[in-house]
């Protein structure tokens, strides 16, 4: 267990009607290893207890006065590995086609790249990218495009490593 936690209070966006997801993934992001985050909120974040957890997390809830919540996220010993939903067994993927570092792209660059290099790809080659934070926005394009992907962050949680599995050639487009 770690004493170090970076605190976010989130209770003010969530008053005015706000959303704070982002800024909760922003707060993770900008964690150093090891280090936990307290999160000050008005209800039990019950769906965010699973992303942090595939994030490698456990948490503890403690109810304040008032009836707001504090929730203490705290770094497994472990990073998990996250993926699609149907991405099967990634030891039996086949060796990366591609392997591409893209920790020095800001957003949405990396997500670009990737999905060009998937449409430039065969169905079942693989490719291998680094990125300097877990690629939220870029599962769901996978999926739509009918990609596999496997994931989790290196053991100092600095890198986040992917490797996707090309699905069928579609009529999908990367760009506007």
């Amino acid at each position: 267990m770690t004493d170090d936690f970076a605190q976010l209070d989130v209770r003010p966006i969530l008053r005015d009607g706000g959303e704070p997801f982002q800024a909760i993934m922003g707060a993770v992001s900008a964690l150093n290893p090891g280090q936990g985050l307290k999160l000050l909120v008005t209800f039990r974040p019950q769906p965010l207890f699973g992303v942090m957890a595939n994030r490698g997390f456990d948490h503890e809830v403690v109810e304040l006065d008032g009836g707001d919540f504090e929730v203490r996220f705290t770094p497994t010993s472990t990073a998990p590995v996250q993926a699609s939903e149907d991405a099967a067994m990634p030891e039996l993927w086949p060796d990366p086609a591609v392997e591409i570092d893209l920790c020095d792209l800001l957003p949405p660059e990396p997500m670009v790249r990737i999905l060009a290099e998937a449409e430039r790809l065969e169905p079942g080659q693989v490719i291998f990218a680094l990125l300097s934070r877990e690629p939220l926005f870029l599962y769901p394009e996978l999926i739509k495009r009918g990609h596999k992907w496997v994931g989790n962050f290196d053991a100092k949680k600095e890198t986040y490593r992917i490797m996707i599995r090309v699905g069928k050639k579609g009529n999908h487009h990367v760009g506007a």
